[in-house]
């Protein structure tokens, strides 16, 4: 596995990868150091592709990432990730409606277990599902930054968003 430090405008960044794919985007978090296992490795060019959308993204150049994913996850985490690729740049939907979207309307908590689970935060757009109410709940990396998020891409004005404390 190849990791890399990546500064972008959420805060620094962790990006993990190997030859199946990128399996990490992690944003620092105060109350989770990150881990790097001993096996890992600083990369080199591995991790270019992703750096540079991202950065395309953040100056608002990219609306769709072109990368290789290979998140690890149960078969319910993978569906719940898969259907969070369909929502696009500019949009946002509810738990309810991600849960209607893989087939299981009941496990609305379960879908919002599995968003907070997703390893591949900003690509994997978790931070586009809102609560019913428009709200924004529930994002691992702050809502702060979902917000910022969600701004970037033009759902919020910059006033506008409510933050469900």
């Amino acid at each position: 596995m190849h990791y890399r430090y990546h500064h972008s405008p959420v805060g620094p960044l962790l990006i993990a990868a190997d030859d199946s794919g990128l399996q990490l985007l992690l944003m620092e978090l105060d109350s989770r150091p990150w881990r790097i296992e001993d096996h890992w490795q600083p990369a080199g060019r591995e991790l270019d592709a992703v750096c540079s959308q991202l950065d395309e993204y953040f100056a608002g150049k990219r609306r769709q990432f072109e990368l290789r994913l290979a998140p690890r996850g149960t078969a319910f985490q993978q569906s719940v990730w898969q259907a969070l690729l369909d929502i696009p740049y500019g949009r946002t939907c509810s738990y309810s409606e991600l849960a209607n979207v893989i087939g299981r309307p009941q496990a609305v908590r379960a879908v919002g277990t599995a968003n907070g689970a997703n390893p591949i935060s900003i690509i994997v757009p978790c931070h586009r599902v809102i609560g019913r109410d428009g709200s924004l709940t529930g994002y691992a990396g702050g809502l702060p930054r979902k917000q910022q998020l969600l701004e970037l891409e033009g759902v919020l004005q910059p006033t506008q968003a409510q933050l469900a404390l």
